[in-house]
């Protein structure tokens, strides 16, 4: 039970260690939308590569990567739509409305790729770790990709 315990706390503080960083690093680049997007990938590979010490294989954590890119891709296109044409308050909605109906539409590609997976024999058992990182990495994965698209579109 010990051994248990133990690996809950280094959990949370790798979760909340990367948390402080992503929103420090985020709020330093918040006004170079040039860099944000970028950043956030980077900050999805810093995410992942904390999963080493824990010897968690990234392959493991590929159903949450996938609900995190599926949930935060189309939240930050409606994000963007939203904020284009309600501003702060339409940035929110578009935020908000985004989020529930991606939550529903990723977790069905979530199980569907874990479903998937277990049929190749490669474990993907969800724990603390594997779910909350995998989840952050997409998500941070995700809203680069978006930011770049956008700083080109120029929506």
């Amino acid at each position: 039970m010990k051994f248990r315990h133990q690996n809950f706390i280094f959990s949370i503080l790798n979760v909340l260690t990367l948390s402080i960083v992503i929103i420090a690093v985020s709020i330093y680049f918040i006004d170079n939308s040039r860099w944000i997007g970028p950043v956030l990938i980077i900050l999805a590979g810093l995410a992942l590569v904390s999963l080493i010490p824990f010897k968690i294989k990234i392959k493991s954590t590929l159903p949450d990567i996938f609900f995190g890119i599926i949930d935060n891709g189309i939240l930050a296109i409606l994000a963007i739509f939203g904020g284009h044409f309600g501003g702060v308050s339409g940035a929110i909605i578009g935020g908000v409305v985004g989020n529930a109906v991606t939550d529903g539409i990723a977790g069905i590609f979530e199980g569907g790729m874990a479903e998937q997976l277990r049929s190749m024999l490669i474990p993907e058992e969800r724990t603390i770790l594997k779910s909350a990182i995998g989840k952050m990495a997409g998500c941070l994965l995700a809203a680069g990709i978006i930011l770049i698209i956008e700083s080109f579109v120029k929506f």
